[in-house]
Formats: structure tokens, C-alpha cells, sequence
């Protein structure tokens, strides 16, 4: 170990991350206190690594993370999350910030302050690339002083914030790729609660718990749209057809566009959510390099809605992972198998049920029938604790059904996983 280069045990440290791990093998020797000094580019403070964080006294856990900073000279990753413990002075984490904002290229914040610390003037105009904000406050952004040149990836979890502040954030930030907003407070300065951002570089947006009348998104770069737990009255994304992974899970709109030119989809995963399929499927018929569609615990506008097999294999040749929740209502199966066009490229079958029924059964064996080239089945579940007698019996012979039917399909695998 002697012989290693300082750079080699800098690397070595770095990545351990967490500072007390960090401080314990840099008290090896002299070398590796200097590589700790000098070479040392990830630190990490997190409450939930060592709970002893807790225990410390508010200014006790401020001098310790002020003096390990300190002993170093040009870090890059820069993490400090202190869920547990009570306010920092302001005083401290600004010397934290104004003695790495220089060489940092990370940072993961999430300390609760008073008064509250401005990270955006503290680290601005510097060359900070991913910037990770939790429970604090962002006000008055100046996109021409609080600029933020090399930022691609920006996430704000639990964080204060007006609209329109969070439009000049982003556009303080030329290169920024990803976006996540997970439960912002977002602060509207009219009684309409209406949101507009736009970016020309973002690729990746994540939204969860965000509840508004109206929400804009501008991105002609957009591949990957994740909504998330949300309620909205309007969501617009206006592009140039990039987007490739869609998500909505657990959202409720009364009004989704997601734009005419959707060719360049691949993913789509749709789950917990009301929908009137004709609208929605006009959005996604185009999209003929689909290969992931999931439609999971959907609940049809209409009752009389159906999502034909038929037409998804049609419109979506490239298919290779389908995955469909079976429902049943008043004696109507939301997903019928009319017609005769198979699957031809799906190689994984996931389907569900929230109540077994024998129809269930059939409804397996004649998607099973459509996808000649399956390789792998899986079966979802919910299988309650006080199940009757007739439950039972179901379950039992949806088992034996499942068991004649694999001898004819001896080449495809077979996963249950139940609730």
C-alpha cells in the first residue's frame, strides 16, 4: 500500500463518500492524510449513514463538518443531508459553500438554516453541473447574476418556490438536461395556479405532487416525461417530437396534450389513472416504435370503452413488452381479444388482475394464443387474507389452468407475484 500514488488513494477515498469513513482511513498515515487533503474530490455527510449526527449538538456537528471541509482542498461532490437535525446558523454552511463553490461539480443539499442560505447566489457562475436542493426556500432569481453555465441536472425536492422564479431559474441554466420537482411549494402570485416553463436543452423531466390549474411545458428536446402522484386541470407539452419514454402514474387531469408528433415513442406507462382511451390512443397511434406499452389499474372514462388487441397490434409492430391489468366491469372486459393479428415481437407478457374471475383464465390463454414468439409470463395478483371459500376455488383452478396451459408453451418462462 506504501507504494500506491496519492492521486490513487485520493480516488481510493473518494470513493468511500461518507466523511467518517473518509476521516477514519485518511488516520492511516501521513500519505493518506495527504491524499485526503489534496486529492479528496467526494464527501458526504448523511444523517441516516451514521445516526450519530443526531445525537450531536447543533453547534458541536457544525464545527465537525467545518473542520473535515476544510482539511481538504478541491472537492467535486459536495453531499450534506441533515433530515434529522435541528436548524444550522446560516454562518457555517455559507463558509462550507464559499470554501468548495470553486471546484465543485455536485451537490446535494438538504440543510435547514436560519436564517435561510441563498445557494443560488453562494454557488452561481461557478461550474456546478448536477445541483440537488431539499426543503428550502429559493426567492428573487436574477438570471443574469445567478447564472448557471455548466448545470445539466437540477432537482428541488420540497422546496419554496414561485412560478416565475422557477422559469428563471431554468433559463439561468443554458445546458440543463434534467429536471426533477418533487412536492415543490410553489408559490402563485395570482389566484390561478398556472405554470410555464421552457427550456430548449431539457431531456429528462420528473414531476411529483404538484397540484395546479394549468401546467405549460415547452421542451423541444424532451425524451423522458415522468408524472407522478399529480393533480391538474391542464398539462401542455409543446415539442418537436422527441419524446420517447412517457409515464403517468396515479394522476389526475382533466385535460392532456402531449403534442402531434409523439413517432419517436418507445415507452409508455400508464398506471392509477382515469382515461378516455379514444382521445389517448389518437395521441400514441402514430408512434410505431413503441415497444413498451403498460395500461395498469386504468380506469376507462367510459364503461363502454375498449382497448382492442387488435388495433394494438396493428399500430404497434415493434411491440416487445406488454403489460395490461385485467378488468371487469358489469360483465364488460376493458381489453378485448376481436380479431386475428398477433404480437408478433413481444417477447414479455405481464398481466394483472385486482378480482380473479374464470374469465381471467381464458382471457391469458387467448393473449398467450396472440404472441407466438413469448418468452416470459408474468401473472400479478391481489390475493386477499380473508379469502372465501369461492375465492379459493377460483384461485385453485386459475393454478390448474395455468398448469395445462404451460405444457403447451413449455419454451415460455413463468412468474407469479402476488399482493
Amino acid at each position: 500500500m506504501e507504494h500506491l500514488p496519492v492521486e490513487v488513494i485520493g480516488n481510493i477515498l473518494s470513493r468511500l463518500a461518507a466523511a467518517r469513513d473518509v476521516v477514519i482511513a485518511s488516520a492511516t498515515c501521513r500519505k493518506w492524510r495527504e491524499a485526503c487533503k489534496n486529492h479528496l474530490q467526494t464527501l458526504s455527510f448523511n444523517s441516516i449513514d451514521w445516526p450519530v449526527y443526531r445525537d450531536l449538538t447543533t453547534s458541536r456537528l457544525e464545527i465537525l463538518i467545518t473542520q473535515t471541509i476544510f482539511q481538504t482542498t478541491g472537492l467535486q461532490c459536495l453531499s450534506i443531508l441533515m433530515d434529522d437535525v435541528d436548524e444550522f446558523s446560516a454562518a457555517p454552511v455559507i463558509a462550507w459553500l464559499m470554501y468548495t463553490r470553486e471546484s465543485l461539480r455536485q451537490l446535494f443539499y438538504n440543510v435547514r438554516t436560519t436564517p435561510n442560505v441563498n445557494i443560488l447566489e453562494k454557488c452561481g457562475r461557478q461550474k456546478l453541473e448536477i445541483l440537488a436542493l431539499a426543503h428550502n426556500s429559493i426567492t428573487g432569481v436574477e438570471p443574469s447574476y445567478q447564472k448557471f453555465p455548466c448545470l445539466k441536472s437540477l432537482c428541488l425536492s420540497y422546496v419554496s418556490i414561485s412560478a416565475l422564479d422557477l422559469s428563471l431559474l431554468l433559463s439561468a441554466c443554458p445546458k440543463i438536461e434534467s429536471l426533477a420537482l418533487v412536492n415543490p411549494e410553489i408559490v402563485m402570485s395570482d389566484a390561478q395556479a398556472t405554470m410555464e416553463l421552457t427550456s430548449p436543452t431539457l431531456k429528462d423531466v420528473y414531476v411529483e405532487a404538484i397540484s395546479l390549474d394549468k401546467f405549460m411545458l415547452e421542451a423541444d428536446s424532451l425524451e423522458s416525461l415522468h408524472i407522478k402522484d399529480c393533480t391538474l386541470e391542464l398539462f401542455e407539452l409543446i415539442g418537436k417530437g422527441t419524446l420517447k419514454h412517457l409515464k403517468i402514474d396515479d394522476v389526475s387531469v382533466i385535460h392532456l396534450d402531449i403534442g402531434e408528433s409523439t413517432e419517436n415513442l418507445e415507452v409508455v406507462d400508464v398506471s392509477n389513472f382515469t382515461i378516455m382511451w379514444p382521445k389517448f390512443y389518437q395521441m400514441i397511434s402514430k408512434s410505431s416504435r413503441l415497444k413498451r406499452l403498460r395500461l395498469w389499474s386504468v380506469v376507462f372514462d367510459d364503461d363502454d370503452e375498449i382497448v382492442d388487441v387488435e388495433t394494438i397490434a396493428v399500430c404497434f409492430p415493434r411491440l416487445s413488452h406488454l403489460s395490461l391489468s385485467y378488468d371487469l366491469r358489469d360483465g364488460l372486459l376493458h381489453y378485448g381479444l376481436q380479431g386475428s393479428s398477433q404480437l408478433q415481437n413481444v417477447a414479455v407478457l405481464e398481466l394483472g388482475w385486482t378480482l380473479i374471475t374464470d374469465i381471467f383464465s381464458h382471457w391469458v390463454g387467448g393473449l398467450l394464443d396472440r404472441c407466438p414468439n413469448l418468452k416470459k409470463l408474468v401473472i400479478h395478483g391481489v390475493v386477499s387474507e380473508t379469502k372465501n371459500n369461492e375465492e379459493c376455488q377460483t384461485l385453485a383452478n386459475f393454478t390448474s389452468y395455468i398448469v395445462r396451459l404451460m405444457r403447451k408453451y413449455i419454451h415460455v418462462e413463468v412468474q407469479f407475484e402476488y399482493e
